[in-house]
């Protein structure tokens, strides 16, 4: 069996795409054409949620949105997955039903847009594998929407998934799908929300970051994203703190067992964050590897997020000569990244394949992921 490799469109075949859709459904042209992209967490995960740091790149794969703005109230989405809604604007708030529209819908009523508008969506972003769809379709419809600022896109994009789509996420997504560039990495600190970009061209020295779609479905409105976050809420109230930044490892013993395990899992997330940055500004890249390995160690013992299928991959990336590798994501399915010698990328994916077939697991996808720009308007 071949295996998969899912690849990026550039603008002009994302564009070609979004406006052929458009114009079919809508038998008019766009009048705005725009995108933003998934992203790979590289480190720091669940976090985010708790006022710590991540470090995140954009993808080169991307969601394209063609829109016209309407006079009237009533608004018509169509996907390239065959999804149509049309409704009145006034629909799409907190009580909605949930379905895709949400998150194509929902940036529109945290930005407080009143007017219909008729909207096309086409995307390379592959669904339910844990590289931040939801905020790619979020934050393109959002700059197609509003010419607010950056900061505030951001924010409308976190409340609408938040609120609409009812998933407790905590903002990485949709802050590096706006905020990301070529070539680097966007550390994050959500106590104050700072950015900073640091240099992350892997293919420079030979490496890629592999990534590993498990094919086992992912979900962050299941339930199961909410109980960790939960549960990181329950120990901070516990020890009296603001959030689970101001939490240390002589903590541990004022909590229940399973609740200290979460809060060890954020503790030492943060520091082999502030540690991967440091790997990355001075291209030591087997120590960044060490890392990433060590982060899904926590991910899977102490915060309990992995699942067989990301494990398996996980522990084939090693085998196959990684210098790292971790799930990435909320967890419960999705995706694994790899840290690796590009000449070692079709030894890995073949390796990768057969460890998954043999464990009775879906076929994985791959994808390379080089570090890309945020969400842009292409035409208006």
């Amino acid at each position: 069996m071949s295996n998969t490799f899912i690849s990026a469109w550039t603008d002009t075949e994302g564009i070609k795409r979004v406006t052929n859709l458009f114009s079919t459904t809508f038998r008019h042209q766009p009048r705005i054409l725009a995108a933003a992209p998934g992203r790979v967490n590289l480190i720091g995960e669940h976090t985010d949620y708790n006022d710590g740091l991540c470090l995140p790149i954009a993808l080169p794969h991307r969601t394209f949105i063609g829109l016209t703005p309407r006079e009237d109230n009533r608004v018509y989405f169509i996907s390239d997955h065959g999804s149509a809604w049309e409704g009145d604007i006034s629909q799409i708030n907190p009580h909605m039903p949930a379905s895709w529209v949400n998150y194509a819908g929902g940036p529109a009523w945290s930005l407080n847009i009143t007017h219909g508008f008729d909207a096309a969506f086409v995307s390379c972003v592959p669904l339910g594998a844990g590289l931040s769809s939801s905020a790619a379709i979020e934050c393109a419809s959002a700059i197609a929407l509003s010419d607010a600022s950056k900061e505030e896109i951001v924010a409308a994009c976190i409340r609408a998934e938040n609120e609409i789509a009812h998933a407790p996420t905590g903002g990485m997504d949709q802050t590096v799908s706006v905020f990301g560039e070529a070539d680097h990495a966007v550390f994050i600190d959500f106590q104050d929300h700072s950015r900073e970009l640091v240099p992350a061209s892997f293919s420079e020295y030979g490496l890629d970051i592999l990534v590993i779609d498990t094919r086992a479905k992912h979900s962050l409105a299941d339930g199961q994203y909410g109980n960790r976050r939960a549960e990181c809420d329950q120990a901070r109230d516990l020890l009296g703190l603001s959030s689970l930044r101001q939490a240390t490892l002589d903590h541990l013993p004022q909590l229940p067992d399973l609740l200290a395990q979460r809060v060890r899992h954020v503790v030492t997330e943060n520091a082999r964050v502030l540690d991967a940055v440091s790997a990355l500004r001075s291209q030591d890249f087997p120590k960044l590897g060490q890392l990433f390995t060590r982060s899904h160690e926590s991910l899977q013992d102490d915060f309990e997020v992995s699942c067989p299928e990301l494990d398996c991959v996980v522990e084939a990336s090693l085998e196959s000569g990684a210098l790292g590798a971790r799930m990435t994501g909320g967890g419960f399915g999705g995706s694994a990244i790899a840290l690796i010698a590009t000449e070692h990328i079709d030894h890995a994916v073949s390796h990768i394949t057969a460890q998954a077939q043999a464990h009775g697991f879906p076929q994985p996808a791959f994808l390379r992921a080089h570090a890309s720009n945020g969400a842009t308007i292409l035409h208006q």
